[in-house]
């Protein structure tokens, strides 16, 4: 099973230096049945993508509690076994992965191009308003939800932290927006 980890870029540079995501319990975002009966949609993909707009999501809260990490969103994809996931925490397509999990067995990493920024800054610091159901910061954080996060290859991952901005803009067709 795909398993989406949100992160932040200082989080997946520790990641890079450990090797690893998460500890003992990772919390990640996958298809869950409750997921499927919510999104009503049996096209794999397109629940994929859900859950994945659910750790990006997810990511943005880790950012709106780092105010000194950039300001991009990231989920790492990595492929886990099926047995291992316990679908029953209580958020939607919310999951709890034994860990740490090996940042070598990722599929892929996804991150905001860098022009997202000021819409992401700006969703972060929304959130509680938006929690609160206030329009004006719904509106905020649905325009960073508006950003595709970019593909990237695991091995791309040094220059993703090289300089907590770097990274090269995946828009050219080669793996594209996830």
């Amino acid at each position: 099973m795909r398993v989406y980890v949100p992160l932040t870029l200082p989080g997946l540079a520790e990641a890079y230096r450990t090797g690893e995501l998460g500890g003992a319990r990772v919390t990640a975002y996958a298809v869950t049945p409750a997921l499927s009966d919510w999104y009503e949609s049996e096209d794999s993909e397109e629940l994929e993508y859900a859950a994945l707009g659910l750790a990006a999501y997810a990511s943005l809260r880790l950012l709106a509690a780092d105010p000194s990490a950039p300001r991009r969103r990231v989920v790492v994809a990595v492929d886990v076994a099926d047995r291992a996931v316990d679908l029953s925490p209580g958020e939607m397509g919310e999951t709890l992965v034994p860990g740490p999990l090996r940042l070598a067995r990722a599929a892929a990493v996804h991150v905001d191009a860098e022009d997202a920024g000021q819409d992401v800054t700006a969703a972060a610091a929304a959130l509680d308003a938006a929690d609160k159901d206030d329009a004006e910061a719904l509106d905020t954080v649905d325009r960073a939800a508006g950003h595709d996060l970019l593909w990237f290859a695991t091995q791309e991952v040094p220059a993703l932290i090289g300089g907590g901005a770097g990274g090269e803009d995946r828009r050219d067709g080669e793996g594209g927006p996830a």
